[in-house]
C-alpha cells in the first residue's frame, strides 16, 4: 500500500459559521466534493470518534494509489447531542456546501440527521449507528448505511442461539434475559432479536428485560435483578464504555457463573477487549462489526497494522465503519462523476460493491438496493486467551460465520 502524506492534512481549525473542527483530504479550492462528518470526540463515546477520524485517514491513504476524486472531509464533534448535531449538519450543508454527510454513532441522532438530509437533498452515509428502523420499510432516498444494523446482527444471533442452545420446547423453553440501553437502539435490538427467535422457531420465555439509561454509572440494581432470576442466557446490548462498566461490575458478582452471557452487536469490539484486559472473562459470546483477528486476510492485516503504526493502538470497529463510508463516497463519485445528478449518485450507491477489511476471502460487501443497507458477513465467537493485540488479553475464537441471506446456514471455524 502507498503511504501517502494525507496525514499531514489533519488540522484543528475554526471556520466562522462552520461546524468544522478537523479537515482532511483536499483543500477547499481543489475539492470536487465536500463531506461533513459527525462523531463524538470526548466522553465515554469519544474513542469511537477518534478511531473514526483515523479510519478516514486510512481510507484517504488507500485511495491515494488510485485516481479518486479530490474529496474534502470536514469533521465535527457531535458530543452525542441531538440538537447540536442537527445544527452541525445544517452548517456543513449551508456554509461548507457539503454534498455528503457521514458518521453518527447514536441512533437517535441518526434518525434526526436523516430528516435533515432528506429536506436538504444531500446524501447521508451512515458509518456506525445501528437501529434497523432506518433501513426497514420504504428506503430513505438519500440514506445508505455502511455497517450492520440491529436486524442483521440479531438474525445471526437467533441462528447462533438455535444452534448452540437448541430450539427448546413448550415444556422447557430457553430462559432468556435481556438488558439494553433505554433508547432507540436498545429497543430496536430487542424487537429484532425476538423476531429472529420467532423465525428460528426457538421456544423461549423472557425472565426479565432491563433498561439502564445511557452512560449509567451503577449497574448493581440490574445485576441483582439478573441474579434473582432463573436464566439460561443473558443477552446484553450495552456498548462501549457502558459495556465495559457492566462487565467490570458483573465480575464482582456470580453473573457469569449464573448464566451464559452474550453481546451480539458490539461486545467483541477491540476497545472493550483492550480496556478490560485480563478482567475480560473467558467464554463470553460476543460479536462486533470488525475484528482485528478475523478474517486473516492481507487487507485486514494491512488495516489493523497500519492503524497501529499510525496511532499506537489497535482499531475499534468504528474505524472500519468510517473507512468504509469514505471509500463508498469515492467509488460512487468515481463511477458517476463529481458533477453527476443525485439520481446518478444514488444509482451508484444502491449497486455498490466494496472489498473491506472485514470481508472474508471470496466475499465482498454489497449494498441492498431496496433497503440501502450494506450486506456483510457476521462473525460470532467466544472470548479466548489471545495476547497478540495488547493491552487486550482476550480475543474472539471458536467462530461461527453467518453470510447475508444465509443466516440459518453458519460456517464454523
Amino acid at each position: 500500500m502507498i503511504r501517502s502524506l494525507f496525514f499531514s492534512a489533519l488540522l484543528v481549525i475554526s471556520i466562522p459559521g462552520s461546524a468544522t473542527e478537523i479537515a482532511l483530504g483536499a483543500s477547499e479550492e481543489n475539492a470536487q466534493a465536500t463531506v461533513g462528518c459527525l462523531f463524538p470526540m470526548s466522553g465515554r463515546s469519544g474513542l469511537y470518534g477518534r478511531d473514526s477520524v483515523a479510519g478516514i485517514q486510512l481510507a484517504l491513504e488507500h485511495l491515494a494509489q488510485e485516481s479518486p476524486p479530490d474529496i474534502r472531509v470536514l469533521i465535527a464533534d457531535s458530543s452525542s447531542k441531538v440538537s447540536k448535531s442537527a445544527r452541525q449538519v445544517r452548517d456543513f450543508i449551508r456554509n461548507d456546501n457539503a454534498r455528503f454527510i457521514c458518521g453518527v454513532v447514536n441512533s437517535v441522532i441518526a434518525l434526526q440527521v436523516v430528516k435533515i438530509t432528506e429536506e436538504e437533498k444531500v446524501f447521508f452515509i451512515g458509518t456506525d449507528h445501528a437501529s434497523s428502523r432506518l433501513t426497514d420499510g420504504s428506503p430513505h432516498p438519500y440514506y445508505f448505511r455502511m455497517t450492520n444494523n440491529t436486524k442483521q446482527s440479531m438474525l445471526a444471533a437467533a441462528s447462533y442461539i438455535r444452534e448452540k442452545f437448541g430450539q427448546g420446547s413448550h415444556k422447557k423453553p430457553l430462559r432468556l434475559a435481556y438488558i439494553g440501553p433505554d433508547y432507540e437502539y436498545g429497543y430496536q435490538a430487542w424487537e429484532d432479536l425476538r423476531q429472529g427467535l420467532k423465525n428460528e422457531k426457538v421456544h423461549y420465555e423472557v425472565s426479565t428485560a432491563l433498561w439502564p439509561k445511557l452512560y449509567e454509572p451503577d449497574y448493581s440494581t440490574f445485576l441483582r435483578a439478573l441474579l434473582n432470576k432463573e436464566v439460561d442466557l443473558v443477552v446484553n446490548t450495552l456498548w462501549g464504555g457502558d459495556l465495559v462498566a457492566f462487565i467490570q461490575q458483573a465480575n464482582q458478582t456470580e453473573l457469569f457463573q449464573h448464566a451464559r452471557f452474550a453481546n451480539f452487536e458490539t461486545g467483541g469490539s477491540y476497545e472493550v477487549l483492550s480496556v478490560l484486559g485480563q478482567d475480560m472473562p473467558p467464554g463470553l459470546i460476543l460479536s462486533s462489526r470488525h475484528h482485528n483477528n478475523w478474517p486473516e486476510t492481507d487487507h485486514n492485516r494491512w488495516f489493523v497494522e497500519r492503524f497501529f503504526e499510525l496511532n499506537g493502538r489497535y482499531p475499534s470497529y468504528a474505524a472500519e465503519g468510517a473507512y468504509s463510508g469514505i471509500l463508498a463516497i469515492s467509488k460512487a463519485l468515481q463511477a458517476a462523476g463529481p458533477e453527476a445528478s443525485d439520481k446518478q449518485i444514488r444509482d451508484e450507491l444502491a449497486t455498490l460493491k466494496l472489498k473491506l477489511p472485514e470481508d472474508p476471502q471470496g466475499f465482498s460487501s454489497f449494498m441492498d438496493p431496496v433497503s440501502h443497507q450494506l450486506q456483510q458477513v457476521i462473525a460470532i465467537g467466544e472470548t479466548v486467551p489471545d495476547q497478540r493485540f495488547p493491552p487486550a488479553r482476550m480475543a474472539l475464537g471458536n467462530w461461527h460465520i453467518y453470510k447475508p441471506a444465509m443466516m440459518t446456514q453458519p460456517d464454523s471455524e
